[in-house]
């Protein structure tokens, strides 16, 4: 932890006690303008939006993904929305397993993973949010955050710039944090499964005083637990209190503090495609449970502290404004031996073609120290008003963000192996080798070898400052959007700092029918900067540009408790680096990548069932017209969920099917099957008890998440069975 953390906290929490005394005094005193006879009591209840109902809105709360109050069902885009409770019902153990029945998301991309959540929106790579400010930064920096912290998993699909700034054109995920309540339900649990999967946690809150001015809320978990992988364990201490303060009616002002420390091993051990995929050479396949690093010397123990302001205050009936802003920070202490990636199959043979020692072969030892550091804040002025044609909802904002990552890393590349003759070198031999069918361990490089190969590096720091502005606009049973924003970003990466501006755009119109019938169609744009030096023009390289066009369908019932999204897009992301058969291009960023698809995702009230039912088919081409690696061209996924039975004393029971597509390794050469996978839940409440079990996997499949074409297979999760007992209060 950082000598200077005390006096970073002591800083931060001056700026909020002094954001949240304006607040406090503007809540205070009727707003220029005002009736001077009006109290804060009669303005509230005059206002449209009321302390009490600006927290959730149709499920989404004002930091939401959207960062507006205004339905899903009003919004020409494609949000997704998992709730703790369907989180809980469905059994989820990770955020990855949040992903995992939403159309046209793949949540578990790379299989088992312990090191992070690896998603993909669209067929690309997305950013993580919390609470709509950036919370991930590069790779193995820090903690994978724990789900039950939070009260629901938003994912925003398409280009998201004109909200967010610089990212992906697949859009992005914003994952909500549990937040005081006054009517909090307290809960103790406890929680025991396959491989020794042993997790005990509580959720406490509610009112410090009278008048509810004040909440607080506690939220705390500890996790003892193994994993599929031998000798790779899954530990976490997690603590999140928080605290809301309500000056007045029309004020409200909440500060999150969360602090983790996880100590794990990487699940991932990048196995050879023959012996996973396909048979070894010798005819054998490796065991999904083998580990192949080295149980004295590899771990992945992650650390992280943030503080968060989440402030609104309602001004008028017109005027009110949101801030959001965090301090994190996040540490890895990440060690791992995989085998190495020497070519071809990456096995070593013997002179007859037999494998050497029956499949003993060389390991890469990696080392990894890094660190990432946020400043953040995102400031929101709302203005609701009739202008005597339309309704307007305006958002007008700027958000800055201050990031340091650094990462000291050494890549000791398969020690001992000597190119030139395809076997043992004479200094190291087989020393640090391992057999990958019968791993023997206890073999570990010295500090003075892995000194070697360390590499002190430069942090890096990216600044970025955006000015917004977002116009949700009703005329009759027309919605339209309209959003503009322009960003100023400075990246440093120790070596070159770069410049980079940007304006993005979006618009979208949808038509809501008396019968619930909601057409839409939306334009989106986003952008990425890239840091470095067009060799070809000798001027800085431009960022990497998305755009993505969406046309829809929305249909939501009488009664609201129904919906479904059926949706088609045309993503295009350019400034890509050139396609191998390009030779003569005027610069090095000639290559455009596009992603087409059609998605269909629905929650339906059926009487004594719910069903969640989602598809979607996506087709990719990268610059060199290959499909991207890890991207199933089709994909669905249903979820049953019978409602408490009162005849049955409140018995509740839920059902789900997976369906994965074949995807490909990124070249076109290797297919990795689809597959089908089950869940299943069982619950029943006793009392204030009340206990349920949830199978994930309940056919204990085993598959191939994904092969890539540099050499390695991931396996998928294998069957988890996993019993909660709770305790209300």
């Amino acid at each position: 932890m950082s000598r200077l953390l005390p006096v970073r906290f002591f800083t931060l929490g001056c700026l909020m006690t002094m954001s949240a005394a304006a607040l406090a005094q503007t809540g205070a005193n009727p707003p220029e303008g005002a009736n001077a006879q009006e109290t804060d009591e009669e303005q509230a209840q005059s206002t449209p939006q009321d302390l009490g109902e600006m927290t959730i809105h149709g499920g989404m709360t004002r930091y939401s993904a959207l960062k507006s109050d205004t339905p899903i069902m009003e919004t020409a885009r494609s949000v997704s929305v998992e709730t703790a409770e369907q989180l809980r019902a469905k059994g989820a153990l990770d955020l990855g397993d949040a992903y995992t029945y939403s159309a046209g998301v793949i949540g578990d991309t790379y299989g088992f993973a312990t090191r992070g959540d690896w998603l993909k929106v669209r067929g690309l790579s997305v950013p993580e949010y919390r609470d709509s400010l950036q919370a991930l930064f590069g790779n193995y920096n820090n903690v994978r955050p724990h789900i039950y912290t939070l009260e629901q998993v938003e994912i925003l699909k398409g280009p998201a710039s004109v909200l967010y700034g610089q990212g992906s054109p697949g859009g992005l995920v914003n994952i909500v944090s549990k937040q005081p309540r006054a009517d909090q339900q307290n809960e103790l649990f406890v929680q025991y499964g396959s491989f020794d999967h042993l997790q005990l946690g509580t959720d406490v809150g509610g009112a410090l005083n009278e008048d509810a001015s004040l909440l607080y809320r506690v939220v705390a978990v500890g996790r003892d637990a193994n994993t599929m992988v031998d000798h790779v364990n899954n530990d976490t201490v997690v603590l999140a209190p928080s605290l809301t303060w309500r000056p007045g009616l029309r004020t409200e002002i909440t500060l999150l503090g969360n602090y983790q420390d996880t100590r794990s091993k990487a699940g991932a051990q990048f196995l050879p495609i023959a012996g996973t995929l396909t048979p070894a050479p010798n005819g054998q396949f490796i065991e999904d449970s083998t580990f192949l690093g080295e149980p004295e010397f590899d771990r992945y123990n992650t650390e992280s502290q943030s503080v968060t302001l989440l402030a609104n205050h309602i001004i008028n009936t017109i005027w009110s404004f949101d801030v959001t802003a965090r301090w994190t920070r996040g540490e890895a202490d990440y060690r791992q031996a995989w085998p190495a990636f020497i070519g071809g199959s990456r096995y070593v043979f013997n002179d007859d073609g037999s494998l050497y020692e029956n499949g003993t072969v060389p390991r890469t030892f990696y080392v990894s120290d890094a660190m990432s550091e946020q400043t953040a804040i995102d400031t929101r002025l709302h203005a609701d008003f009739f202008d005597g044609w339309l309704d307007h909802e305006v958002m007008v904002g700027v958000q800055y963000q201050d990031v340091t990552t650094d990462n000291n890393s050494a890549y000791a590349f398969a020690l001992g192996y000597d190119f030139a003759t395809g076997g043992p070198d004479d200094t190291l031999g087989d020393t640090y080798w391992i057999n990958v069918f019968n791993p023997v361990y206890g073999n570990v490089p010295g500090n003075d070898i892995l000194d070697m190969f360390y590499n002190d590096a430069p942090e890096a720091r990216t600044r970025d400052l955006g000015f917004y502005v977002n116009d949700q606009i009703s005329v009759g049973h027309w919605r339209l959007t309209a959003g503009l924003r322009y960003d100023e970003v400075t990246t440093d990466d120790g070596t070159n700092e770069q410049d980079d501006d940007a304006f993005s755009y979006s618009i979208g119109a949808l038509y809501r029918f008396d019968n619930g019938i909601a057409p839409y169609a939306s334009y989106a744009e986003s952008f990425e900067p890239v840091v470095g030096t067009d060799t070809l023009t000798g001027e800085a390289l431009r960022p990497q540009e998305g755009r993505q066009y969406e046309v829809g369908l929305k249909y939501e019932p009488t009664g609201g408790r129904s919906q479904l999204t059926l949706a088609a897009f045309d993503i295009e992301q350019s400034n890509l680096a050139n396609p191998n058969g390009l030779p003569n291009a005027g610069s090095q960023q000639e290559g455009v990548a596009e992603f087409r698809g059609v998605e269909l995702e629905s929650v339906l009230d059926l009487g004594i069932v719910d069903l969640e039912a989602n598809a979607s088919r996506i087709l990719s081409e990268d610059p060199n017209g290959r499909r991207y690696a890890s991207v199933p061209e089709n994909q669905a996924s249903a979820w049953l969920n019978l409602k408490p039975l009162t005849q049955w004393g409140g018995l509740r029971a839920g059902l789900g099917m997976r369906y994965v597509g074949e995807s490909w390794d990124g070249a076109d050469g290797l297919r990795t099957p689809s597959y089908t996978l089950a869940d299943a839940m069982l619950g029943y409440p006793m009392g204030a008890w009340d206990f349920s079990v949830n199978v994930r996997n309940l056919t204990d499949k085993q598959y191939v998440a994904t092969c890539l074409a540099r050499g390695d297979c991931f396996v998928g999760d294998r069957r988890t069975v996993v019993g909660t007992l709770r305790r209300s209060f």
